[in-house]
């Protein structure tokens, strides 16, 4: 018997997706974030609960909100909230908005048009908020219906939209800083953590062909231990305990920070979270509190690219540990399965929008063609086109009532494909026909990105992961893009 037949192949939603080659033989250590990384969370119940005590906060300050309702389809991961028009978009890799939401309403055409003919969407600006993971869905939410209580004149104060992000931002975050968040998912875990049988054996894998393993978290200690316990320790060996599975746990990580400044580290002496100051280098198999990624590569002799780090903060994870450190980095994408699931059911009809585009294409060749011979029969110069000017006339009015046609079975097609998943914006990773401004940051700065760590099982802890050769334009063979709607 093949000796592979125990590991079958994934689903492809599943499997681990390559944008820079990357051999894990030469990885000597693998760092894990823990929330929606490590652990999964159902992610309505959990921002719902965001979104719930962050309306409280706000109908406390008399804001009219009680009334106001999570909607976790309104916004997804990937969107800008553009502070200044408060707008939600969403861009291309290029910066241009292919479609946006002023409060909880989609802009027309024109309005977009209107709004954005001139603005390329820069990260760099702070006008721009780029809502880069799972966390970020209540926060866009609420923005958003804040944004019509504010064009209301609802408020109880005037706000700019630029102010009025800055106000819900911080009652949203001040769920998260303040404790109560955290307090009530470690009271009840089985209402928020999606269990993953498969993802200890992935870190056992890992572990047994000596990969340092370490789990590095913004999280505090008392939430840290709760969770992984609850997660990890049903699924492991007998005896075994899922802080034997990392060589370093670092709580309270601070990150990005953590990747980019120098901070002391404090070893986490009991299950209580009693704290003392270091005095040495990191010991194997201890917890600590804060620090920095330097020491890390310090006290373990490891650095740069061979340390992988995995984690679903596009910025915090894997944009700054790649850019300060040259760590190698893996982003989890926990809506990647259904994006694939997606794609596929659309699959035949992607193929009838091709041969329809090939066909449409063709056809407006030949209008061009004819166009060209009928100004050059009535300018006078050039080739003597074949029939006179009523026939090369009656010849174009046919095409255009070719292509007409045409469109109006287009329109309805390429219109679905760009509402799959979610039908306000949907695919995370397509913008209109091109890559989305998400998809962009995913190709510059994860090697790898896959839908949850538990994927890794699959690919073992030896695999060799390469990039696809990048195509471009004039290559030959490439199928012709479906259009915009509308177009």
């Amino acid at each position: 018997m093949d000796d592979a037949s125990s590991l079958p192949t994934p689903p492809r939603g599943r499997g681990i997706f390559c944008n820079r080659t990357l051999n894990l033989r030469s990885v000597r250590a693998v760092g894990y974030d823990m929330d929606y990384t490590l652990v999964d969370y159902r992610v309505a119940a959990f921002e719902q609960m965001v979104y719930a005590q962050a309306r409280e906060r706000l109908a406390s300050e008399g804001w009219p909100v009680a009334d106001l309702a999570f909607d976790p389809r309104m916004v997804a991961r990937g969107l800008v909230i553009d502070t200044e028009l408060g707008n939600l978009v969403k861009a291309n890799r290029f910066g241009f908005v292919k479609r946006a939401m002023h409060g909880t309403r989609m802009l027309e055409f024109a309005e977009q048009r209107d709004a954005y003919a001139e603005t390329l969407v820069d990260l760099g600006d702070p006008r721009w908020v780029f809502l880069n993971t799972l966390f970020s869905l209540s926060e866009g939410c609420l923005y958003a219906q804040a944004v019509d209580l504010l064009d209301r004149g609802a408020l109880p104060r005037p706000f700019e939209y630029a102010s009025l992000y800055r106000h819900v931002r911080a009652r949203v975050d001040a769920q998260h800083l303040e404790g109560h968040l955290k307090a009530e998912i470690a009271a009840s875990p089985e209402k928020y953590v999606v269990l993953d049988p498969e993802a200890a054996l992935a870190l056992l894998d890992q572990k047994a062909a000596g990969k340092k393993l370490l789990l590095i978290t913004n999280s505090e200690w008392g939430f840290t231990a709760k969770m992984m316990a609850y997660a990890y320790d049903r699924f492991l060996p007998e005896g075994m305990t899922w802080r034997q599975l990392f060589d370093l746990v670092i709580v309270a990580a601070r990150k990005p920070a953590f990747f980019t400044e120098r901070s002391p580290f404090f070893q986490v002496v009991t299950e209580d979270g009693l704290l003392r100051p270091m005095d040495g280098p990191l010991a194997p198999g201890q917890a600590y509190l804060g620090g920095s990624a330097a020491q890390v590569e310090r006290d373990l002799g490891i650095s740069g690219d061979e340390i992988l780090y995995v984690g679903d903060h596009m910025f915090g994870d894997v944009h700054v540990s790649k850019r300060a450190l040259s760590w190698r980095t893996a982003l989890v994408l926990r809506e990647l399965e259904g994006e694939v699931a997606a794609l596929e059911g659309f699959q035949e009809t992607e193929q009838r929008l091709v041969a329809m585009m090939r066909e449409k294409e063709a056809m407006e060749a030949r209008l061009s063609r004819t166009r060209l011979a009928l100004q050059r029969l009535r300018a006078g110069y050039g080739p003597a086109p074949t029939g006179d000017a009523a026939r090369l006339e009656a010849r174009i009015h046919d095409l255009r009532g070719q292509l007409v046609a045409l469109d109006a079975e287009i329109a309805p097609l390429a219109k679905s494909g760009t509402e799959l998943v979610n039908p306000r914006w949907g695919l995370l990773t397509r913008a209109g026909n091109d890559k989305s401004h998400l998809t962009r940051q995913i190709e510059r700065y994860a090697d790898i990105y896959t839908s949850r760590v538990s994927n890794f099982l699959y690919a073992t802890p030896f695999a060799y992961f390469r990039s696809p050769r990048g195509n471009l334009p004039h290559d030959p063979g490439l199928a012709a893009a479906a259009p915009e709607p509308g177009t």
